[in-house]
């Protein structure tokens, strides 16, 4: 007897096939046996293809499973051989800094606070990617790494941009003790910027006809689909100038007299890392494994930035995450940014 389920299903399907064959063949002996002949042969196709399928999502299966297996492990692994020794621990900001990113106020605070307590950290690097963001989230980060600072002494913060540490992300930064770039960084970008569209005109050569109604003299003030008020505009104008004002102290607090030159540094402008140095924005040029090895002393690093478990790490390498990612990538975000 067969140990395959499916042998007797597809005797079953070939005999009443067979039969058929017999019956439409009008007894002709040569012909029908030739067709049995082929039924059965289709058959015994369709029954070695479907045991190769079975193979193969067998492997596919066993493959997930390993290396769900191999990422516990892994993940294991490094927390015992590396938490327990003296290393440099990295907190990565990377990307626009908003609520509901990966460079949130509550992602970077809670992965500095892990980073200063761990008692086998000898000192933190923020690695930094970042074009800026929201002036509320930056501003969160930085009053806690002065907190921080405050409460661990002995623990050094080194700020180190990679490709980009502009706006909020310089904003941030300026609260190391250090900051470290390579030489064709992009540093700097002190300034606020609110941006948006006006569809006047265009509504007007469409016939549209705009309907909005309100309590309060002000509270449309800058409805993209009514005219530009002067007194819209030069009271919005106030609340950058409050804004950026606010982020200028907040940078020669945490720079003090390292910086050198005129209001042209707090001008919006950027810079590459080597006129960063010049400018006294940035404290010497390095990655982030130069500062842990030559600067600090210790070159083993640990990475305190939040990471997917072992199963997300498997789906996302899938391409499951594929429609979320996509969603957060065109989300449109609202307000003022430095950037």
């Amino acid at each position: 007897m067969s140990s395959d389920p499916w042998d007797s299903q597809d005797k079953t399907k070939a005999s009443v096939a067979v039969e058929t064959v017999k019956q439409s063949a009008n007894g002709n002996g040569r012909e029908w046996r030739l067709i049995e002949n082929l039924v059965n042969g289709l058959f015994s196709e369709q029954k070695k293809a479907r045991r190769w399928g079975i193979f193969f999502k067998s492997l596919t299966f066993l493959y997930l499973f390993g290396l769900i297996g191999f990422y516990f492990l892994n993940q294991h692994t490094e927390g015992l051989s590396t938490e327990s020794e003296p290393h440099t621990a990295i907190v990565e900001l990377t990307g626009p800094i908003a609520a509901d990113s990966e460079a949130s106020a509550d992602v970077l605070v809670g992965s500095l606070r892990r980073a200063f307590e761990a008692e086998q950290s000898q000192a933190i690097i923020i690695r930094i990617n970042s074009p800026g963001g929201s002036p509320v989230q930056s501003g969160y980060v930085y009053d806690e790494i002065k907190r921080l600072r405050l409460l661990y002494p002995t623990k050094k913060v080194y700020a180190v941009i990679t490709d980009i540490g502009a706006s909020g992300a310089y904003y941030i930064a300026s609260a190391a003790d250090y900051i470290y770039a390579d030489k064709a960084s992009l540093v700097g970008s002190i300034g606020v910027i609110s941006s948006g569209f006006g569809f006047v005109g265009l509504m007007e050569k469409l016939g549209v006809e705009r309907r909005a109604l309100s309590a309060g003299e002000n509270k449309s003030f800058l409805d993209p689909f009514s005219p530009l008020k002067e007194t819209d505009r030069k009271f919005w104008q106030s609340v950058l100038a409050t804004t950026h004002k606010q982020f200028i102290e907040q940078v020669k607090k945490g720079r003090g007299d390292r910086l050198k030159g005129s209001q042209e540094l707090f001008s919006g402008l950027i810079w590459t890392g080597e006129q960063a140095l010049e400018k006294g924005l940035i404290d010497g040029l390095g990655s982030s494994s130069y500062v842990a090895r030559d600067i600090v002393g210790v070159a083993e690093m640990l990475d305190y930035s939040p990471r997917l478990s072992p199963f997300e790490e498997v789906v996302d390498r899938l391409g499951v995450s594929f429609a979320g990612e996509l969603a957060a990538q065109i989300g449109l975000g609202k307000g003022i940014s430095l950037q």
